[in-house]
């Protein structure tokens, strides 16, 4: 990300501003330098040892915040948001421009545990960890963990709003319930770093409370890894399918996009639109069990070449029945051309012995398959496309998916990509006619 827009920038340099005043009291209060410095340092060792080649990957919910909020429930709210300014100005980034984003992420992370620490110290919350008093330190601790997350999720849905114009009401929807329980972990740890600093063993028995969260730290690192091996192999399966039909490109992962638009519409968990999103994307990938020249005809099918294109489904989950990670998103890739009125393939099912997997992604399929150029069609109009599945919802697709896809389309809009090379004419078939009856339909 090269270019940053002005809005963008703006946005940086306010929140950079505010942070810069929350620091500005630092030379007239008394603290123990030397705790901060000590606690700086580890927070930027850490973040540094995170990001090494040994680990290779960071986690999403902030490494050690731990150390932050320790600081927060152990120093003045300015001192203690002075911890985090050298591990994030030091931070390893990944993309450009890297100043911009160091700058960012520091003035986050300074507002963040200022925010934490006068809240912290406003509830007496002090008091409690000097005197070792745990059970009353958890509702003050408990309160500036919270304000630690709220801090950081209103900021990361501005950035969102103003680097890449992200609705203001999405931009900030699920933030805080998705960062609130693994903050709250590592605020329970930084309560209990902070106690012990303050008790007769000292920093070094507060440091050993870091050790349990770096095994378990690195053994989500671990979890992260075996999903980039998960994502790889996908994208193997998709580019091999795109590769062998070319008229087709782009189209899997469309079909996977419109799949998580109907799951999340129909308000499905986080963890199932991800599996309806790979159902999407590998719903064909048993085309490359089929010849190439069927893939690649220009008009109709013979019953001979159509009976060997209708095995794709059975070719794909075949390919992909030892894959455990894909849960159901496997019962997509055979079921996803059957039909509610029993006329699909390959088994004919009816209704509700579909599975609903298949249900959304025969949804995504048809969507696609309309709004996109191929060498035996052209593209009809989004809303030509919607008013054709809401024709057929009941027979041949479920009106419950047709509903989710419609509503999410009009809501947030759709812009489908030409995937055919324009040198192959195709007449347009009119408005009327069923899915099931355009030339090519099955492949």
């Amino acid at each position: 990300m090269e270019a940053v827009s002005t809005r963008a920038r703006v946005y940086v340099a306010c929140v950079t501003v505010a942070a810069l005043f929350c620091l500005l009291p630092l030379p007239g209060i008394r603290t123990p330098w030397w705790a901060v410095a000590l606690l700086a340092a580890l927070y930027a060792g850490c973040e540094r040892a995170a990001r090494s080649r040994f680990v290779g990957i960071s986690h999403p919910a902030g490494t050690f915040y731990p150390v932050l909020l320790a600081a927060a429930f152990l120093l003045p709210a300015p001192a203690a948001a002075l911890v985090a300014v050298p591990g994030a100005l030091l931070s390893h980034v990944g993309q450009r421009p890297v100043a911009l984003r160091r700058i960012w992420r520091a003035a986050q992370l300074v507002l963040g545990v200022w925010a934490a620490a006068r809240v912290h110290w406003m509830l007496g919350g002090r008091d409690a960890v000097v005197a070792g008093d745990v059970p009353y330190a958890l509702g003050p601790a408990g309160a500036a963990v919270l304000a630690f997350c709220l801090v950081l999720a209103l900021l990361d849905g501005g950035i969102l709003a103003a680097a890449e114009r992200v609705p203001v009401r999405r931009a900030w929807r699920g933030l805080v319930a998705r960062s609130l329980a693994p903050i709250a972990v590592h605020g329970l740890a930084g309560l209990m770093m902070a106690v012990l600093w303050r008790s007769p063993y000292g920093p070094v028995a507060a440091l050993l409370v870091l050790l349990p969260m770096c095994v378990s730290w690195w053994a989500f690192a671990q979890y992260h890894r075996e999903r980039a091996a998960h994502q790889a192999t996908i994208r193997a399966l998709v580019q091999a399918v795109d590769i062998k039909d070319g008229y087709t490109r782009g189209h899997s992962e469309r079909v996977g996009q419109a799949s998580m638009m109907i799951a999340r519409e129909l308000g499905m968990d986080d963890e199932r639109v991800e599996v309806l999103r790979f159902a999407g994307i590998l719903h064909d990938v048993g085309k490359l069990g089929v010849p190439t020249r069927l893939l690649r005809k220009n008009g109709p099918l013979t019953p001979e070449e159509r009976r060997v294109i209708e095995l794709h489904p059975e070719y794909g989950h075949e390919m992909v029945r030892g894959i455990g990670f894909l849960g159901e998103a496997r019962a997509a890739v055979l079921h996803h051309h059957e039909r509610l009125d029993g006329s699909g393939y390959p088994y004919g099912l009816v209704g509700r012995q579909i599975p609903e997997s298949a249900r959304v992604v025969a949804v995504a399929d048809a969507f696609d398959a309309m709004t996109s150029t191929r060498s035996y069609s052209r593209a009809r109009p989004v809303a030509v496309a919607l008013e054709e599945l809401e024709r057929c919802a009941g027979s041949h697709f479920d009106p419950v998916m047709v509903t989710a896809l419609v509503e999410a389309v009009r809501r947030t809009g759709w812009h489908p990509a030409v995937t055919a090379d324009d040198a192959h004419p195709a007449q347009v078939p009119p408005p009327g006619t069923p899915v099931s009856s355009r030339p090519g339909a099955h492949r």
